[in-house]
């Protein structure tokens, strides 16, 4: 039978990236509230320093990296300065992403490779970096933020389809080869989430449409994402792995 302390995150050390705003801040409330220390990677420092204010409220230690996930060089050292100040990483959270919406015809290079550098092969990286770690200790969760994308076509931002398709296909494999290791590999699809990624989408006909077509009849809310994040990194899933999880209101399925 499922318990409270399942879910219960105390001593655990998570890694949210893209964790200062929308889906990934209500991700790292979630799991800051559920017990777990949060270190959030991302660029902008002045809604880094806000976000850890807003996480330490939660009673957890927080802070905050400095990172450009598309700078190579620059994961490895902010994940070991995580380590440094928080303890080894438990749980890392891929939710950093971007969406260059522009038709095949007109797609420039250098943002094809934007796009899938953000949402794909940093994904791989840090995951790379967190499982060596994560292998020694013989546990660790590792989510990946995907997309409706990775399911459905669209009329523009191809990379992002791509990306998000094949961050899909990489959950898949990776759970495979660290499920030896106890290390749980699951991805997680959100559906139409008020953001600043969807502001567009949230008035008009594209508006309509979205609602007309999900079941729920509204947008989500980021914080909505925090239950399945939680479930993810806890050990009520200590047996769930290569999963995608769709937290849409139904969109997928109408």
């Amino acid at each position: 039978m499922a318990s409270p302390k399942m879910f219960d995150l105390s001593g655990e050390v998570a890694v949210v990236t893209g964790g200062n705003g929308g889906i990934g801040r209500g991700i790292a409330i979630g799991l800051a509230e559920a017990g777990a220390a949060v270190a959030i990677l991302a660029r902008n420092e002045e809604k880094n320093r806000a976000m850890v204010d807003e996480l330490t409220k939660a009673g957890v230690p927080a802070i905050a990296v400095q990172l450009d996930v598309t700078r190579r060089d620059d994961l490895r050292p902010a994940m070991e300065a995580v380590e440094r100040k928080l303890g080894p990483i438990s749980i890392l959270v891929n939710n950093a992403g971007i969406a260059i919406m522009r038709s095949t015809l007109k797609f420039r290079a250098e943002d094809w490779d934007r796009v899938i550098e953000t949402n794909l092969n940093s994904c791989f990286f840090l995951s790379q970096i967190a499982a060596q770690a994560m292998v020694t200790r013989k546990r660790g969760k590792i989510i990946n933020i995907a997309s409706e994308y990775s399911r459905f076509g669209a009329q523009a931002g191809i990379p992002y389809a791509a990306a998000k398709g094949a961050l899909v296909q990489t959950t898949k494999t990776m759970a495979i080869e660290l499920a030896p290791h106890n290390i749980q590999v699951n991805a997680i699809v959100p559906g139409w989430i008020e953001t600043d990624m969807t502001v567009g989408a949230q008035s008009g006909k594209m508006f309509e449409e979205i609602i007309m077509r999900t079941p729920a009849g509204r947008f989500g809310k980021p914080e909505e994402m925090a239950g399945a994040a939680i479930f993810l990194a806890s050990h009520a899933s200590d047996f769930v792995t290569g999963s995608t999880i769709f937290v849409d209101g139904g969109y997928a399925i109408r």
